[in-house]
Protein backbone atom coordinates (compact mmCIF):
# COMPACT_ATOMS: atom_id res chain seq x y z
CA UNK A 1 0.00 0.00 0.00
CA UNK A 2 1.30 3.80 -1.11
CA UNK A 3 1.84 6.31 1.43
CA UNK A 4 -0.65 8.97 0.64
CA UNK A 5 -0.58 12.91 2.19
CA UNK A 6 -4.41 12.74 3.35
CA UNK A 7 -6.78 10.84 3.57
CA UNK A 8 -10.64 10.98 2.94
CA UNK A 9 -13.95 9.04 2.64
CA UNK A 10 -14.50 10.56 -1.21
CA UNK A 11 -12.92 12.49 -3.74
CA UNK A 12 -14.68 14.45 -5.82
CA UNK A 13 -13.32 15.73 -9.45
CA UNK A 14 -14.97 18.62 -10.07
CA UNK A 15 -16.14 21.39 -9.14
CA UNK A 16 -18.97 22.22 -10.93
CA UNK A 17 -22.93 22.09 -9.92
CA UNK A 18 -22.80 18.55 -10.17
CA UNK A 19 -19.78 18.16 -7.58
CA UNK A 20 -20.68 20.76 -5.59
CA UNK A 21 -24.04 19.13 -5.00
CA UNK A 22 -22.47 15.47 -4.63
CA UNK A 23 -20.30 17.53 -1.87
CA UNK A 24 -23.44 19.00 -0.18
CA UNK A 25 -25.21 15.58 -0.48
CA UNK A 26 -22.46 13.83 1.09
CA UNK A 27 -22.07 16.43 3.66
CA UNK A 28 -25.75 15.65 5.05
CA UNK A 29 -25.08 12.42 4.98
CA UNK A 30 -21.73 13.00 7.19
CA UNK A 31 -19.27 11.87 4.61
CA UNK A 32 -16.11 12.91 4.62
CA UNK A 33 -15.25 14.67 1.04
CA UNK A 34 -12.35 16.78 -0.48
CA UNK A 35 -13.23 18.36 -3.73
CA UNK A 36 -10.94 19.39 -6.24
CA UNK A 37 -11.13 21.39 -9.17
CA UNK A 38 -8.81 22.23 -11.94
CA UNK A 39 -9.42 25.73 -12.47
CA UNK A 40 -8.79 28.58 -9.61
CA UNK A 41 -11.97 29.72 -9.11
CA UNK A 42 -15.42 29.02 -10.06
CA UNK A 43 -17.06 29.37 -13.49
CA UNK A 44 -17.57 33.19 -14.72
CA UNK A 45 -19.62 31.86 -17.33
CA UNK A 46 -23.33 31.44 -17.62
CA UNK A 47 -23.08 27.71 -19.31
CA UNK A 48 -26.04 25.71 -17.57
CA UNK A 49 -28.78 28.26 -17.27
CA UNK A 50 -32.24 25.62 -16.65
CA UNK A 51 -32.90 24.33 -13.66
CA UNK A 52 -35.72 21.73 -13.90
CA UNK A 53 -38.51 21.21 -10.71
CA UNK A 54 -36.80 17.58 -10.36
CA UNK A 55 -33.45 19.76 -9.58
CA UNK A 56 -35.60 22.21 -7.73
CA UNK A 57 -37.05 19.43 -5.33
CA UNK A 58 -33.50 18.22 -4.81
CA UNK A 59 -32.22 21.73 -3.79
CA UNK A 60 -35.70 22.10 -1.63
CA UNK A 61 -34.28 18.85 0.12
CA UNK A 62 -31.15 20.39 1.06
CA UNK A 63 -32.81 24.04 1.98
CA UNK A 64 -31.12 26.06 -1.00
CA UNK A 65 -34.30 26.17 -3.20
CA UNK A 66 -35.56 29.40 -1.54
CA UNK A 67 -32.02 31.38 -2.19
CA UNK A 68 -31.65 29.99 -5.64
CA UNK A 69 -35.15 31.36 -6.88
CA UNK A 70 -34.53 34.53 -5.49
CA UNK A 71 -31.29 35.03 -7.22
CA UNK A 72 -33.23 33.33 -10.37
CA UNK A 73 -35.35 35.01 -13.46
CA UNK A 74 -38.80 35.44 -13.09
CA UNK A 75 -41.48 32.58 -14.34
CA UNK A 76 -42.03 34.70 -17.38
CA UNK A 77 -38.32 34.25 -18.46
CA UNK A 78 -38.94 30.54 -19.05
CA UNK A 79 -39.62 30.87 -22.90
CA UNK A 80 -37.76 30.36 -25.94
CA UNK A 81 -38.38 32.86 -28.67
CA UNK A 82 -37.51 32.69 -32.51
CA UNK A 83 -36.60 35.85 -34.05
CA UNK A 84 -35.26 36.81 -37.68
CA UNK A 85 -33.10 39.50 -35.37
CA UNK A 86 -33.71 40.20 -31.69
CA UNK A 87 -35.09 43.75 -32.63
CA UNK A 88 -38.00 41.98 -34.73
CA UNK A 89 -40.96 40.44 -33.36
CA UNK A 90 -41.71 36.42 -32.77
CA UNK A 91 -42.49 34.00 -35.32
CA UNK A 92 -42.51 31.20 -32.67
CA UNK A 93 -42.25 30.41 -29.51
CA UNK A 94 -42.62 27.59 -26.57
CA UNK A 95 -42.95 27.68 -23.18
CA UNK A 96 -40.83 25.80 -20.79
CA UNK A 97 -43.49 23.60 -18.56
CA UNK A 98 -42.52 23.82 -14.89
CA UNK A 99 -40.26 26.60 -15.42
CA UNK A 100 -42.97 29.24 -16.63
CA UNK A 101 -45.62 28.79 -14.19
CA UNK A 102 -46.44 26.85 -11.12
CA UNK A 103 -47.19 22.93 -12.24
CA UNK A 104 -49.61 20.82 -9.52
CA UNK A 105 -47.33 17.63 -9.98
CA UNK A 106 -44.47 19.53 -7.29
CA UNK A 107 -43.85 21.39 -5.03
CA UNK A 108 -41.71 23.46 -5.95
CA UNK A 109 -41.25 25.55 -9.66
CA UNK A 110 -38.30 25.10 -11.82
CA UNK A 111 -35.50 28.12 -11.98
CA UNK A 112 -34.00 30.61 -15.24
CA UNK A 113 -30.97 31.27 -13.28
CA UNK A 114 -26.98 31.11 -14.92
CA UNK A 115 -24.52 28.83 -13.57
CA UNK A 116 -22.05 31.06 -12.17
CA UNK A 117 -25.08 32.64 -10.03
CA UNK A 118 -25.75 28.84 -8.89
CA UNK A 119 -22.21 27.72 -8.19
CA UNK A 120 -21.97 30.22 -5.23
CA UNK A 121 -24.85 28.95 -3.59
CA UNK A 122 -23.98 25.55 -3.65
CA UNK A 123 -20.47 26.34 -2.87
CA UNK A 124 -21.83 27.93 0.80
CA UNK A 125 -23.51 24.66 0.77
CA UNK A 126 -21.10 22.44 2.98
CA UNK A 127 -18.11 23.39 4.76
CA UNK A 128 -15.97 20.38 3.87
CA UNK A 129 -13.19 21.17 1.86
CA UNK A 130 -12.07 22.51 -1.53
CA UNK A 131 -9.31 23.06 -3.24
CA UNK A 132 -9.25 25.27 -6.50
CA UNK A 133 -6.50 25.17 -8.82
CA UNK A 134 -6.14 21.50 -8.26
CA UNK A 135 -5.91 18.71 -10.93
CA UNK A 136 -5.97 15.59 -10.98
CA UNK A 137 -3.21 13.70 -12.66
CA UNK A 138 -3.28 10.36 -11.59
CA UNK A 139 -5.02 7.38 -10.04
CA UNK A 140 -4.52 3.90 -8.32
CA UNK A 141 -6.99 1.78 -6.84
CA UNK A 142 -6.07 -0.25 -4.20
CA UNK A 143 -8.46 -3.28 -2.56
CA UNK A 144 -9.80 -1.01 0.14
CA UNK A 145 -9.29 2.87 -1.45
CA UNK A 146 -8.00 4.85 -4.46
CA UNK A 147 -4.53 6.42 -4.14
CA UNK A 148 -5.02 10.01 -6.67
CA UNK A 149 -2.23 12.17 -7.36
CA UNK A 150 -2.89 15.67 -7.59
CA UNK A 151 -0.94 18.29 -8.80
CA UNK A 152 -1.25 22.02 -7.62
CA UNK A 153 -1.47 24.16 -11.22
CA UNK A 154 0.31 26.87 -9.70
CA UNK A 155 3.21 25.77 -7.41
CA UNK A 156 3.69 22.37 -9.49
CA UNK A 157 3.24 20.89 -5.81
CA UNK A 158 2.34 17.15 -6.10
CA UNK A 159 0.02 15.76 -3.17
CA UNK A 160 -1.76 12.11 -2.86
CA UNK A 161 -4.68 11.17 -1.40
CA UNK A 162 -6.11 8.52 -0.88
CA UNK A 163 -9.76 7.95 -0.71
CA UNK A 164 -12.23 5.13 -0.08
CA UNK A 165 -14.34 6.33 -3.24
CA UNK A 166 -13.91 8.67 -6.11
CA UNK A 167 -16.47 10.55 -7.60
CA UNK A 168 -15.62 12.01 -11.15
CA UNK A 169 -17.39 15.12 -11.89
CA UNK A 170 -14.59 16.66 -14.05
CA UNK A 171 -17.01 17.17 -17.37
CA UNK A 172 -17.27 15.79 -21.08
CA UNK A 173 -12.79 15.76 -21.13
CA UNK A 174 -12.94 13.63 -17.73
CA UNK A 175 -9.31 13.03 -16.83
CA UNK A 176 -10.75 10.38 -14.91
CA UNK A 177 -12.76 8.67 -17.55
CA UNK A 178 -9.82 8.80 -19.87
CA UNK A 179 -7.37 7.71 -16.91
CA UNK A 180 -9.34 4.60 -17.36
CA UNK A 181 -9.78 3.66 -20.66
CA UNK A 182 -13.19 3.88 -20.70
CA UNK A 183 -14.85 4.50 -24.07
CA UNK A 184 -18.06 6.40 -25.11
CA UNK A 185 -20.93 5.57 -27.49
CA UNK A 186 -22.58 8.33 -29.46
CA UNK A 187 -22.60 11.23 -31.75
CA UNK A 188 -19.36 13.21 -30.14
CA UNK A 189 -18.55 16.17 -31.31
CA UNK A 190 -20.99 17.70 -33.01
CA UNK A 191 -20.50 21.82 -33.24
CA UNK A 192 -17.47 23.93 -32.22
CA UNK A 193 -19.61 27.61 -30.17
CA UNK A 194 -18.33 30.46 -28.55
CA UNK A 195 -20.37 32.22 -25.85
CA UNK A 196 -19.97 35.88 -25.56
CA UNK A 197 -20.45 37.47 -22.44
CA UNK A 198 -21.51 41.27 -22.97
CA UNK A 199 -22.57 44.61 -21.79
CA UNK A 200 -25.86 46.53 -24.28
CA UNK A 201 -28.84 48.89 -23.60
CA UNK A 202 -31.42 45.97 -25.31
CA UNK A 203 -34.25 45.87 -22.71
CA UNK A 204 -36.65 48.15 -24.62
CA UNK A 205 -36.51 45.17 -27.52
CA UNK A 206 -36.83 42.33 -24.56
CA UNK A 207 -38.41 43.93 -21.51
CA UNK A 208 -42.32 43.41 -22.81
CA UNK A 209 -41.24 39.98 -24.31
CA UNK A 210 -39.53 38.24 -22.10
CA UNK A 211 -37.24 34.98 -22.31
CA UNK A 212 -34.68 32.99 -21.55
CA UNK A 213 -33.58 32.22 -25.06
CA UNK A 214 -33.93 34.27 -27.78
CA UNK A 215 -33.06 32.13 -30.89
CA UNK A 216 -32.18 34.22 -33.85
CA UNK A 217 -30.58 33.55 -37.49
CA UNK A 218 -27.44 34.43 -36.29
CA UNK A 219 -26.94 33.06 -32.80
CA UNK A 220 -28.95 32.61 -29.54
CA UNK A 221 -29.04 35.66 -27.08
CA UNK A 222 -29.77 35.56 -23.35
CA UNK A 223 -30.10 37.68 -20.51
CA UNK A 224 -27.60 36.92 -18.03
CA UNK A 225 -29.14 38.09 -14.75
CA UNK A 226 -32.31 39.71 -13.71
CA UNK A 227 -30.37 42.72 -12.82
CA UNK A 228 -28.65 42.88 -16.15
CA UNK A 229 -26.19 41.80 -18.91
CA UNK A 230 -26.30 39.78 -21.95
CA UNK A 231 -24.74 36.66 -23.65
CA UNK A 232 -24.16 35.47 -27.59
CA UNK A 233 -23.98 31.89 -28.26
CA UNK A 234 -22.85 31.33 -32.48
CA UNK A 235 -20.67 29.20 -34.24
CA UNK A 236 -16.64 30.04 -33.60
CA UNK A 237 -15.47 32.13 -36.47
CA UNK A 238 -12.77 29.80 -38.02
CA UNK A 239 -10.06 32.78 -36.88
CA UNK A 240 -11.07 33.05 -33.70
CA UNK A 241 -8.20 34.31 -32.29
CA UNK A 242 -8.41 37.62 -34.36
CA UNK A 243 -12.15 37.93 -33.50
CA UNK A 244 -13.88 41.29 -33.39
CA UNK A 245 -15.86 40.19 -30.55
CA UNK A 246 -17.93 43.93 -30.39
CA UNK A 247 -18.64 44.12 -34.33
CA UNK A 248 -19.70 40.22 -34.37
CA UNK A 249 -21.77 40.95 -32.09
CA UNK A 250 -23.03 43.62 -33.51
CA UNK A 251 -23.34 42.24 -36.40
CA UNK A 252 -25.30 39.22 -34.91
CA UNK A 253 -27.62 42.12 -33.08
CA UNK A 254 -28.43 43.18 -37.33
CA UNK A 255 -27.83 46.89 -35.53
CA UNK A 256 -24.48 47.63 -36.48
CA UNK A 257 -24.74 50.92 -33.83
CA UNK A 258 -25.31 48.99 -31.26
CA UNK A 259 -22.96 49.76 -28.69
CA UNK A 260 -21.53 46.54 -27.13
CA UNK A 261 -19.27 46.10 -24.31
CA UNK A 262 -17.51 42.66 -24.43
CA UNK A 263 -16.67 41.73 -20.98
CA UNK A 264 -15.60 37.15 -21.35
CA UNK A 265 -14.91 35.02 -24.43
CA UNK A 266 -15.45 31.23 -23.98
CA UNK A 267 -15.12 28.48 -26.81
CA UNK A 268 -16.54 25.34 -26.29
CA UNK A 269 -17.88 22.45 -28.08
CA UNK A 270 -21.24 20.89 -28.03
CA UNK A 271 -20.76 17.22 -27.27
CA UNK A 272 -23.24 13.98 -27.51
CA UNK A 273 -21.72 10.76 -25.87
CA UNK A 274 -22.61 8.15 -22.90
CA UNK A 275 -19.64 6.57 -21.19
CA UNK A 276 -19.96 2.94 -21.54
CA UNK A 277 -19.65 2.74 -18.10
CA UNK A 278 -20.44 4.74 -14.96
CA UNK A 279 -18.17 2.53 -13.00
CA UNK A 280 -14.59 1.16 -13.08
CA UNK A 281 -14.44 0.12 -9.12
CA UNK A 282 -14.30 2.06 -6.24
CA UNK A 283 -14.29 5.21 -8.90
CA UNK A 284 -17.85 6.67 -10.09
CA UNK A 285 -18.48 8.48 -13.18
CA UNK A 286 -21.74 11.57 -12.87
CA UNK A 287 -22.59 14.40 -14.82
CA UNK A 288 -20.89 15.04 -17.95
CA UNK A 289 -18.02 12.88 -16.86
CA UNK A 290 -20.65 10.20 -17.70
CA UNK A 291 -23.16 11.43 -20.63
CA UNK A 292 -22.60 14.64 -22.18
CA UNK A 293 -25.36 15.99 -23.51
CA UNK A 294 -26.85 18.82 -25.91
CA UNK A 295 -27.69 21.99 -24.59
CA UNK A 296 -31.23 22.35 -26.20
CA UNK A 297 -33.92 22.06 -23.48
CA UNK A 298 -31.76 22.31 -20.78
CA UNK A 299 -31.44 18.85 -20.04
CA UNK A 300 -27.64 17.94 -19.22
CA UNK A 301 -26.65 19.56 -15.94
CA UNK A 302 -30.56 18.67 -14.34
CA UNK A 303 -29.34 15.19 -15.26
CA UNK A 304 -26.29 15.25 -13.68
CA UNK A 305 -27.84 16.79 -10.59
CA UNK A 306 -29.86 13.67 -10.58
CA UNK A 307 -26.95 11.48 -11.09
CA UNK A 308 -25.51 12.30 -7.47
CA UNK A 309 -28.72 12.37 -5.79
CA UNK A 310 -28.80 9.09 -6.77
CA UNK A 311 -25.10 8.10 -5.75
CA UNK A 312 -25.07 9.76 -2.93
CA UNK A 313 -27.31 8.24 -0.33
CA UNK A 314 -25.45 4.86 -1.98
CA UNK A 315 -22.12 6.02 -0.91
CA UNK A 316 -22.99 6.78 2.52
CA UNK A 317 -24.67 3.59 2.94
CA UNK A 318 -22.03 1.56 2.36
CA UNK A 319 -19.21 3.60 4.48
CA UNK A 320 -21.65 3.60 6.96
CA UNK A 321 -21.98 0.25 6.98
CA UNK A 322 -25.95 -0.42 6.70
CA UNK A 323 -25.82 -0.87 2.45
CA UNK A 324 -23.12 -3.13 1.50
CA UNK A 325 -20.84 -2.57 -1.80
CA UNK A 326 -23.42 -4.44 -4.56
CA UNK A 327 -25.47 -1.44 -3.89
CA UNK A 328 -23.21 0.77 -5.67
CA UNK A 329 -24.12 -1.46 -8.60
CA UNK A 330 -27.39 -0.21 -9.15
CA UNK A 331 -26.43 3.41 -9.81
CA UNK A 332 -25.64 2.65 -13.38
CA UNK A 333 -28.08 0.32 -13.77
CA UNK A 334 -30.40 3.27 -12.80
CA UNK A 335 -28.51 5.97 -14.53
CA UNK A 336 -27.55 5.00 -17.67
CA UNK A 337 -30.78 4.54 -19.46
CA UNK A 338 -32.17 7.75 -18.43
CA UNK A 339 -28.93 9.25 -19.77
CA UNK A 340 -29.24 7.69 -22.91
CA UNK A 341 -33.02 8.97 -22.99
CA UNK A 342 -32.51 12.34 -22.56
CA UNK A 343 -29.36 12.35 -25.16
CA UNK A 344 -31.90 11.28 -27.57
CA UNK A 345 -34.70 14.16 -26.82
CA UNK A 346 -31.64 16.67 -26.39
CA UNK A 347 -30.73 15.59 -30.24
CA UNK A 348 -34.24 15.93 -31.45
CA UNK A 349 -34.91 19.24 -29.94
CA UNK A 350 -31.85 20.01 -31.41
CA UNK A 351 -33.05 18.55 -34.90
CA UNK A 352 -36.87 20.70 -34.25
CA UNK A 353 -35.42 24.42 -33.62
CA UNK A 354 -33.21 23.84 -36.56
CA UNK A 355 -36.57 23.19 -38.63
CA UNK A 356 -38.21 25.67 -37.53
CA UNK A 357 -35.29 28.40 -38.28
CA UNK A 358 -34.96 26.47 -41.82
CA UNK A 359 -38.51 27.03 -41.99
CA UNK A 360 -38.56 30.93 -41.54
CA UNK A 361 -35.12 31.15 -44.19
CA UNK A 362 -37.32 29.02 -46.44
CA UNK A 363 -39.83 31.88 -46.00
CA UNK A 364 -37.97 34.64 -46.63
CA UNK A 365 -35.99 33.32 -49.21
CA UNK A 366 -38.88 33.01 -51.33
CA UNK A 367 -39.23 36.32 -51.94
CA UNK A 368 -42.87 36.76 -50.38
CA UNK A 369 -44.09 39.05 -47.58
CA UNK A 370 -43.05 36.54 -44.51
CA UNK A 371 -45.93 36.04 -42.12
CA UNK A 372 -45.99 37.18 -38.59
CA UNK A 373 -45.53 33.55 -37.54
CA UNK A 374 -44.34 29.62 -39.29
CA UNK A 375 -46.35 26.70 -38.15
CA UNK A 376 -43.96 24.94 -35.58
CA UNK A 377 -42.91 21.31 -36.12
CA UNK A 378 -44.18 20.30 -32.45
CA UNK A 379 -47.16 20.50 -30.77
CA UNK A 380 -47.65 22.99 -27.86
CA UNK A 381 -46.45 20.38 -25.23
CA UNK A 382 -43.56 19.87 -26.86
CA UNK A 383 -41.40 21.18 -24.68
CA UNK A 384 -43.00 19.93 -21.18
CA UNK A 385 -40.47 17.10 -21.27
CA UNK A 386 -42.29 16.27 -17.58
CA UNK A 387 -42.16 12.61 -18.49
CA UNK A 388 -38.30 13.03 -18.52
CA UNK A 389 -37.84 15.14 -15.62
CA UNK A 390 -40.48 13.68 -13.34
CA UNK A 391 -41.46 10.19 -14.83
CA UNK A 392 -37.96 8.69 -14.90
CA UNK A 393 -38.37 4.80 -13.30
CA UNK A 394 -35.42 2.93 -12.21
CA UNK A 395 -35.48 -0.98 -12.44
CA UNK A 396 -32.66 -2.63 -10.43
CA UNK A 397 -31.89 -4.89 -7.22
CA UNK A 398 -32.71 -1.58 -5.19
CA UNK A 399 -36.25 -1.44 -6.11
CA UNK A 400 -38.69 -4.79 -5.16
CA UNK A 401 -41.50 -4.84 -8.07
CA UNK A 402 -44.79 -5.52 -6.94
CA UNK A 403 -46.03 -6.89 -9.97
CA UNK A 404 -48.55 -4.09 -11.02
CA UNK A 405 -47.97 -2.30 -14.57
CA UNK A 406 -46.35 0.54 -14.67
CA UNK A 407 -47.52 3.83 -16.72
CA UNK A 408 -46.99 4.01 -20.38
CA UNK A 409 -44.49 6.54 -20.95
CA UNK A 410 -44.62 8.80 -24.28
CA UNK A 411 -41.84 8.80 -26.72
CA UNK A 412 -41.22 12.70 -26.78
CA UNK A 413 -41.32 12.56 -22.88
CA UNK A 414 -43.86 14.93 -22.25
CA UNK A 415 -46.55 13.70 -20.75
CA UNK A 416 -46.26 12.96 -16.58
CA UNK A 417 -48.60 10.27 -15.05
CA UNK A 418 -47.87 10.25 -11.54
CA UNK A 419 -47.67 6.84 -10.12
CA UNK A 420 -46.82 4.24 -6.74
CA UNK A 421 -45.68 1.78 -8.97
CA UNK A 422 -42.52 1.12 -7.23
CA UNK A 423 -38.95 2.67 -8.68
CA UNK A 424 -41.12 5.60 -9.83
CA UNK A 425 -40.71 8.99 -7.93
CA UNK A 426 -42.56 9.38 -5.02
CA UNK A 427 -45.78 11.31 -6.39
CA UNK A 428 -46.17 15.01 -4.65
CA UNK A 429 -49.02 15.63 -2.72
CA UNK A 430 -49.77 18.12 0.25
CA UNK A 431 -49.52 16.24 3.76
CA UNK A 432 -50.25 19.34 5.68
CA UNK A 433 -49.78 23.02 4.88
CA UNK A 434 -46.56 23.84 2.81
CA UNK A 435 -45.79 20.26 3.74
CA UNK A 436 -45.36 17.77 0.64
CA UNK A 437 -44.82 14.24 1.08
CA UNK A 438 -41.03 14.87 -1.06
CA UNK A 439 -40.54 17.12 2.55
CA UNK A 440 -40.91 14.17 4.17
CA UNK A 441 -37.83 12.59 2.83
CA UNK A 442 -34.20 13.13 4.04
CA UNK A 443 -30.87 11.67 4.59
CA UNK A 444 -33.10 8.22 5.72
CA UNK A 445 -36.09 5.97 4.05
CA UNK A 446 -39.31 7.11 4.85
CA UNK A 447 -42.17 4.78 5.12
CA UNK A 448 -45.74 6.44 4.38
CA UNK A 449 -48.85 4.82 5.57
CA UNK A 450 -51.76 5.10 7.03
CA UNK A 451 -51.27 2.87 10.16
CA UNK A 452 -48.07 3.86 11.58
CA UNK A 453 -48.75 1.97 14.80
CA UNK A 454 -48.97 -0.66 12.79
CA UNK A 455 -45.11 -0.41 11.59
CA UNK A 456 -43.89 1.28 14.13
CA UNK A 457 -42.97 -1.90 15.83
CA UNK A 458 -39.96 -2.53 13.26
CA UNK A 459 -38.45 0.78 14.24
CA UNK A 460 -35.29 -1.23 15.75
CA UNK A 461 -34.42 -1.45 12.10
CA UNK A 462 -30.38 -0.11 12.08
CA UNK A 463 -31.09 1.81 8.85
CA UNK A 464 -31.80 5.15 8.59
CA UNK A 465 -35.53 5.61 8.87
CA UNK A 466 -38.51 7.39 9.63
CA UNK A 467 -42.55 7.14 9.62
CA UNK A 468 -44.99 9.35 8.46
CA UNK A 469 -48.32 9.35 8.34
CA UNK A 470 -50.29 8.96 4.57
CA UNK A 471 -54.11 10.36 5.07
CA UNK A 472 -56.24 7.73 4.02
CA UNK A 473 -57.61 9.89 0.67
CA UNK A 474 -53.84 10.11 -0.52
CA UNK A 475 -53.64 6.18 0.67
CA UNK A 476 -56.84 5.34 -1.24
CA UNK A 477 -55.51 7.34 -4.42
CA UNK A 478 -51.86 4.96 -4.62
CA UNK A 479 -54.46 2.02 -3.72
CA UNK A 480 -52.79 1.45 -0.53
CA UNK A 481 -55.59 -0.66 2.23
CA UNK A 482 -55.66 0.52 5.95
CA UNK A 483 -52.43 -1.11 6.72
CA UNK A 484 -50.56 -0.31 3.48
CA UNK A 485 -47.57 1.10 3.14
CA UNK A 486 -44.91 2.36 1.17
CA UNK A 487 -40.99 2.53 1.79
CA UNK A 488 -39.08 5.79 0.00
CA UNK A 489 -35.84 5.73 -1.12
CA UNK A 490 -33.63 8.89 -0.12
CA UNK A 491 -33.31 10.12 -3.36
CA UNK A 492 -37.11 9.90 -3.12
CA UNK A 493 -37.98 6.93 -5.56
CA UNK A 494 -40.52 4.13 -4.33
CA UNK A 495 -38.59 1.34 -2.63
CA UNK A 496 -41.48 -1.05 -2.35
CA UNK A 497 -44.83 -0.94 -1.82
CA UNK A 498 -47.40 -3.26 0.57
CA UNK A 499 -51.26 -2.44 -0.25
CA UNK A 500 -51.96 -4.01 2.90
CA UNK A 501 -51.14 -5.97 5.30
CA UNK A 502 -47.16 -6.98 4.84
CA UNK A 503 -46.46 -10.63 4.00
CA UNK A 504 -44.48 -11.51 7.06
CA UNK A 505 -44.14 -10.43 10.51
CA UNK A 506 -40.59 -7.82 9.46
CA UNK A 507 -41.06 -6.53 5.60
CA UNK A 508 -39.03 -3.76 6.84
CA UNK A 509 -36.00 -5.22 7.66
CA UNK A 510 -36.56 -7.90 5.05
CA UNK A 511 -37.13 -5.34 2.29
CA UNK A 512 -34.08 -3.28 3.37
CA UNK A 513 -31.51 -5.94 3.35
CA UNK A 514 -32.78 -6.47 -0.09
CA UNK A 515 -32.45 -3.09 -1.21
CA UNK A 516 -29.02 -2.33 0.19
CA UNK A 517 -27.05 -5.26 -0.95
CA UNK A 518 -27.21 -6.33 3.13
CA UNK A 519 -29.19 -8.81 4.98
CA UNK A 520 -28.11 -7.85 8.19
CA UNK A 521 -26.71 -4.09 8.75
CA UNK A 522 -25.03 -2.62 11.59
CA UNK A 523 -25.79 1.15 11.53
CA UNK A 524 -22.61 3.50 12.46
CA UNK A 525 -24.48 6.32 13.05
Amino acid sequence: MSVADAEVEVLIVGGGPVGLTARALLDRWGVSTLLVEKYGELSPFPRSRLLNVRSMEIFRQLGLAATITERAFAPEYGRIRFRDTLFDGDFASAGMVGINAPIPESPVIGALTSQDRLEPTLLGAADTPVRFGVELIDLVEESESVVATLVDRESAEETRVRARYVLAADGANSTVRQRLGIDTTGPGALAGLTTVVFDADLNRWSAQQPAGVYATAHGSFLPMYPEGGWAWIGPTPENAVRADWPDLVSSALGNADARVDVLRVQHWVVNAFIAERFRHGRVLLAGDAAHAIPPSGGLGMNVGLADVHNLCWKLAGVLHGWAGPDLLETYETERQPVAHRNLRQAVENSQLAHQAQNRRREQLQAGETAPAQIELPWSDRYFAQLGLVLGVAYHSDAVLTDGSTPPELSDTGTDYLPTAEPGHRMPHLWLKDNHSTLDALGEWFTLLTPDPTHWEHQTTEPRPLHIETLPNEHAELWGLGPHGALLIRPDGHIAARWPDHPPNSSPLHQALGTITAKASAKSTR
